[in-house]
């Protein structure tokens, strides 16, 4: 491999579909994907393992298909964890400034952090993520770098993410099971954020709402930092359920109608439109109005939204908001879906979709990938120097094993 070369995985593993996004360091802060597995979602629920054997399988299956796309194999990745379990709140830690001349250094910064993550938690649950928001130093408030200044007291102002121990403990026991290791964990929203929000947006205040297949993930920015993050326990598979339901059609049937001519505002839709729906049993497909289909999908994708706005009340940010929000995931890929955002918000709304990334990019332009490829994106910058060596454990090129099949096919 070349000096310098480096490739980050991601792997999103939801209650839909499990992706794998590789991407490959073209230089710092440059990223080119070049390998996109994707495997049917099998042994989850809403981000918990509840069938280890077929989570491995789908794991394998999608790391499998990466592998092959990208010509490189696949030692470890970063892992995207989402579900009821993982639960976010603010604490905040304060320290002296240690040193003679009281200039506030790294250290000072160290150990604001770890007085901010020193709280009590309850039993089986562990810390995700410890991410600073801002600092104060004496009372000067706001600050997004204090390193170098000068004072006697620095506080700093942190979100801390926590998850069930035993939720991302079989996450992990699986992904090892299919032949890798997981380098960190990152929250989805958190992933999903690096890849569809912009600078600005972060800054003048956003809230992020990742619908997935189990669940709506949500987190808001403001000042540039995470400051909220929550789960409602309703996605995109609800959808589905309601359609196979009322319109008394098998589940796989249903997501398929669901894709194809689902729209979750009735406005939107002809009344003369009609449709073909597959029945039960095998009794003759019927044809019907795309506007009942309509009618069906409206209810769940209010629902969604109102429980999301109950979290953003509840956290007291519904006047933070200037930018609006932005949909992404799967789920966000509905027809309707941002203008029904738009009716109960009162907030612009836009459907995000991965930037920033070369390569495949135009095969990821879509929200369902924006939790995968924003771990690449995380990865990315969180990665450590690139080591004399290469690419080192993380990947290994096919280069030899291809010609060596070239030479006897």
């Amino acid at each position: 491999m070349a000096h310098g070369e480096r490739y980050v995985v991601g792997l999103d593993i939801g209650t839909s579909k499990v992706c794998t996004v590789v991407g490959e360091i073209v230089r710092k802060g440059e990223l080119d994907i070049i390998g996109i597995g994707s495997a049917e979602s099998k042994g989850l629920k809403r981000g918990v393992v509840v069938n280890l054997e077929a989570a491995v399988e789908s794991i394998k299956k999608s790391i499998e298909e990466a592998e092959l796309m990208a010509g490189v194999e696949i030692g470890s990745v970063h892992l995207g964890l989402s579900g009821p379990h993982i639960k976010g709140f603010n604490s905040r830690g304060v320290v002296a400034v240690a040193g003679k001349n009281r200039e506030v250094t790294r250290e000072d910064v160290r150990r604001a952090i770890e007085a901010a993550r020193a709280v009590s938690l309850p039993a089986g649950r562990e810390v995700i993520h410890v991410l600073p928001q801002d600092f104060v130093v004496d009372e000067q408030e706001g600050i997004g770098s204090p390193i170098g200044l000068t004072g006697a007291r620095l506080e700093v102002n942190v979100h801390i993410v926590t998850g069930g121990q035993t939720a991302t403990q079989n996450l992990v026991a699986c992904v090892n099971r299919a032949g890798v290791k997981v380098t960190d964990m990152v929250i989805s929203q958190l992933a999903a954020a690096e890849s569809v929000l912009t600078k600005d947006e972060k800054e003048l205040g956003v809230a992020l709402v990742d619908i997935g297949g189990g669940t709506a993930d949500l987190a808001i920015f403001e000042r540039g930092s995470l400051w909220h993050t929550a789960v409602v326990a309703v996605g995109g598979d609800h959808f589905t359920s309601d359609i196979a339901v009322g319109l008394r059609t098998p589940i796989p049937e249903a997501e398929k109608v669901k894709r194809r001519v689902g729209c979750a505002l009735s406005a939107m839709v002809d009344e003369d439109e009609t449709i073909e729906v597959a029945s039960v049993g095998g009794r003759r497909p019927r044809v019907m109005a795309r506007r009942f289909l309509s009618d069906i999908l409206q209810p769940r994708a209010e629902e969604v939204f109102h429980l999301v706005w109950d979290e953003i009340s509840k956290a007291g940010y519904e006047k933070s908001l200037n930018s609006g929000l932005v949909l992404t995931g799967g789920g966000s890929v509905l027809d309707g879906m941002s203008e029904i955002a738009e009716q109960i918000f009162d907030l612009p709304v836009r459907r995000g979709v991965p930037v920033g990334v070369g390569g495949l990019a135009d095969h990821v332009a879509n929200p369902s990938y924006a939790t995968a490829v924003g771990l690449v994106r995380y990865a990315e910058r969180h990665q450590p120097p690139p080591d004399p060596g290469g690419g080192g454990a993380l990947v290994r090129v096919f280069g030899r094993l291809r010609t060596v099949f070239k030479e006897f096919f």
